[in-house]
């Protein structure tokens, strides 16, 4: 008996299957050409918050520099820092600045930097309208010099020389629309800064016209003080027989109270005299000028004995500046003689300085003047050789040594045994010897809270 067959149905043999090998590969589908990837659109706020990293990040850079700026309290280093903050704000490698106040009372200067004092002059020989900077209010800028029309001949030969090719600057003028004067930055290539740049160098450059015109504000009160205290000073020491006077004062930046005298008296002797007055400041200098016109008097009536002309110098202070207190020291000097008759209160004693001999004065022990209801001490005498020199000075000289006293002292009489032989002739070089000995490194012109002054006395 046959097995039955399964039913056909529509044309399929399910008895046969068709053989792997024999069914036609599909063909595979074309590959979709690439779609081009459109960028996302930014997340919200994203434009924003870098908007405010770089504004953050401008604020911090602008505090930074003008910090570093307002703990600058001179003139000069106020300006350099200005050029230094500058040229890294606008991309510049040098610049200059010219302080030129506007109401003429000066001081006027002109600083560089990367710029050495023969290329200062010869940009000083660029007509005004033609310099780097212009005289207005705005700022000045020139990305490419020798691409410009009408470029002053001698400004493109400096340019030239220098090697600058671009320039950008900046006017200094206060809020209050005075102007200072102006700050440039060269570029050694054609070029200008961007406005980011230029934003931030200008609110700096304002910034700063604020800082510069209180520090000229400063400078200039120093320096009236300083004339004002010069003024007061001997305008120049008398010629006396048998003895040669200098004297070296440096002024404090607040005007100090120390003083100085020489003065010809009767019977052809002279009378010197060192002091300094307490305090620091307008104060303190009118006091020095009273206190040294007083000592002068008294040193006319009564010139050859010390003590009683420091009692009547006591007793004025005392009685006119009861809450001012000074030291003085004064001597009362025959040259035919080579003797000094010294009385002192409160002041260090002077130096003798000879060729065989360099040694203090042994003078006494005493208060400042109004201090004591009563000022009295002994006088002292000094017999000098020939060739000698007396030496006076201010506690000045020591304390800006910044050495304890003692130290001081070893110092003071240390320069003045060091004096060559060549200097012992000239008392001005005795002082400024042991004025740069003592006070090395500039300290004798620095600007300190003391002041010093050396008064010298060569006997021949």
């Amino acid at each position: 008996m046959n097995a039955p067959h399964p039913p056909k149905v529509a044309g399929i043999d399910s008895t046969v299957p068709t053989p792997a090998h024999t069914v036609a590969p599909v063909p595979p589908a074309p590959a979709a050409p690439p779609v081009p990837k459109v960028p996302a659109a930014p997340a919200p706020g994203t434009v924003l918050q870098d908007r405010l990293a770089g504004w953050v990040s401008d604020l911090t850079t602008l505090h930074e520099l003008t910090e570093r700026l307002a703990r600058t309290s001179a003139l000069e280093p106020a300006l350099q820092e200005l050029l230094r903050a500058g040229a890294a704000l606008v991309g510049a490698r040098r610049g200059l600045v010219a302080l030129e106040p506007a109401d003429g009372l000066g001081p006027h200067t002109t600083l560089g930097l990367g710029l050495g004092r023969a290329d200062l002059g010869h940009l000083e020989t660029v007509p005004r309208g033609a310099l780097p900077y212009d005289g207005g209010t705005a700022e000045a800028v020139h990305p490419d010099l020798f691409a410009e029309d009408g470029l002053d001949p001698r400004h493109r030969e400096v340019a030239a020389r220098l090697g600058y090719a671009a320039s950008y600057a900046l006017p200094l003028v206060t809020d209050a629309a005075d102007r200072l004067g102006a700050v440039a930055w060269l570029y050694d290539e054609p070029a200008q800064p961007h406005e980011r740049r230029r934003h931030l160098a200008g609110l700096y450059v304002r910034h700063a016209a604020e800082h510069l015109a209180r520090l000229l504000e400063v400078e200039r009160t120093r320096a009236c003080m300083a004339t004002i205290a010069e003024e007061l000073l001997p305008s120049r020491l008398p010629r006396v027989a048998g003895v040669q006077v200098a004297a070296r004062h440096r002024t404090g930046p607040r005007g100090g109270g120390d003083w100085y005298d020489a003065l010809p008296l009767p019977d052809a002797a002279l009378g010197l005299a060192v002091g300094s007055v307490t305090g620091s400041g307008p104060s303190a200098v009118a006091a020095m000028g009273r206190l040294r016109a007083s000592l002068r008097a008294y040193a006319v009536m009564e010139g050859e004995d010390p003590v009683a002309v420091l009692s009547d110098l006591e007793l004025l202070l005392r009685l006119t500046e009861p809450a001012r207190s000074a030291t003085a020291l004064f001597g009362y000097c025959e040259p035919a003689l080579r003797k000094v008759t010294l009385a002192g209160a409160g002041h260090s004693p002077p130096l003798l300085i000879g060729e065989h001999r360099t040694e203090f004065a042994e003078t006494s022990v005493s208060a400042p003047l109004g201090m004591l209801a009563c000022w009295e001490a002994p006088s002292v005498e000094i017999e000098a050789e020939a060739g000698e020199t007396v030496l006076l000075y201010t506690d000045g000289l020591l304390h800006r040594t910044g050495d304890p006293m003692d130290r001081a002292f070893a110092r003071l009489h240390t320069a003045a045994a060091s004096v060559p032989r060549a200097l012992r002739h000239d008392p001005g070089a005795i002082a400024d010897h042991v004025l740069r000995t003592v006070l090395p490194g500039g300290l004798d012109e620095a600007d300190s809270q003391e002041d010093v002054v050396l008064l010298a006395a060569r006997f021949d």
